[in-house]
């Protein structure tokens, strides 16, 4: 995600933190600063920091069961409206995605379990009736805080864990695709209902605005959209390798050809993305269009293409599966990548367009048999 940078690295998972989180400790401060002076800043800043501890705990409940099924998780962003693990792929069965989706929840009640029983052992009151900070003492505003958050996390919206658990409930019997239309449906009127609560709809009814919640609508609303994009995705490729995806015809520039050689081909054909090969034919980079453009304007058209492209290019194999291969691709940052054959020999092209093109005939109901050539 942009916008993020890693502060750690906590058992192989990055852990990020957006400027956007930032600017809310740096206004919650400021707001605690201009009621009640420097040491309420303090307070409020601990406060806030102590809570989005337990929202990290939270996601690395999800990472930790993720990892028991073999699915790693690269990095985990903390955001203003909480915490974001990205798991490397969907879990294989919908068992383990409800318990990947069960492991957060627990996590925070453990936690608000544990901190209920140190209040008990302590002889601390309980109040919760405000929840912010300076009212009672820290552990008791983060006890009352993480009961709401499981509640919160509970509900039925998707993509939220327990839209997630409904997702995983329906698709043991209704199928992945069909049970992420209707979480995400029923997501998507989650968050319009949060929204409308967040803008004060239901005042009336005690329940006050929060524009924080509208933050969160907006976001589960789009995401929500998102990933049903992304199953339906997952499922039209299902059964596809890099053989059946790329393009077998192409041109291909040697290194020593010039930017106008290249300028030629762009022109003569519909093809934007050209590999760059030695005398042996072996993939050197990548010449992108944008990288053509860039060369012209700060080289000339008499550089040659070795300039301007973008070296040390992964090659992927013609037998790599869907999703592996679309991973790969979004990885590297670039609209296309080469193909190679077991002998190292450039083969094909995988390029975002073809395989858009080749999902969209699939989700058309149009089945085609491999590649075997």
């Amino acid at each position: 995600m942009q916008w993020s940078f890693r502060i750690g690295r906590i058992g192989g998972t990055d852990v990020k933190i957006h400027v956007t989180f930032l600017a809310l400790v740096a206004w919650w401060a400021w707001s605690a600063w201009s009621d009640g002076g420097g040491a309420a800043a303090v307070e409020a800043v601990v406060f806030l920091l102590a809570l989005f501890s337990c929202v990290l705990l939270h996601e690395f409940g999800h990472i930790l069961m993720a990892r028991r099924f073999g699915v790693r998780t690269p990095d985990v962003i903390l955001l203003p409206i909480g915490g974001l693990a990205r798991l490397e792929r969907m879990p294989d069965e919908p068992k383990q995605e409800l318990l990947i989706a069960a492991a957060g929840p627990a996590v925070t009640l453990v936690i608000a379990l544990a901190l209920f029983a140190g209040l008990r052992v302590a002889g601390a009151p309980l109040d919760g009736t405000s929840l912010e900070p300076g009212h009672e003492g820290l552990a008791q505003q983060v006890m009352w805080l993480n009961v709401v958050l499981l509640l919160f996390n509970l509900l039925p919206i998707f993509p939220m864990d327990g839209g997630r658990m409904l997702r995983a409930l329906l698709a043991m019997r209704l199928g992945l695709q069909r049970a992420t239309r209707i979480a995400a449906r029923v997501g998507q009127v989650g968050a319009v209902v949060l929204g409308l609560w967040g803008l004060g709809f239901f005042s009336e009814w005690g329940f006050e605005s929060n524009f924080v919640l509208v933050l969160i609508s907006v976001f589960v609303f789009l995401a929500a959209g998102a990933e049903t994009g992304a199953v339906e995705t997952r499922v039209a490729g299902q059964g596809l390798t890099v053989r059946d995806l790329m393009i077998t015809k192409f041109v291909a520039l040697p290194v020593h050809a010039t930017l106008q050689h290249a300028v030629d081909a762009l022109l003569a054909g519909e093809q934007r993305e050209f590999p760059v090969v030695d005398n042996w034919g072996r993939v050197e980079g990548m010449l992108t269009r944008d990288g053509l453009i860039r060369g012209l304007s700060e080289l000339g058209g008499g550089a040659s293409v070795e300039r301007a492209m973008t070296a040390a290019v992964p090659a992927v194999a013609l037998a790599l599966p869907f999703e592996e291969a679309l991973n790969r691709l979004g990885l590297s940052g670039l609209p296309a990548l080469p193909v190679v054959d077991e002998g190292g020999s450039l083969v094909g092209l995988l390029t975002r367009d073809n395989v858009t093109d080749v999902l969209l005939v699939r989700r058309a109901g149009v089945q085609f048999p491999p590649r075997t050539g």
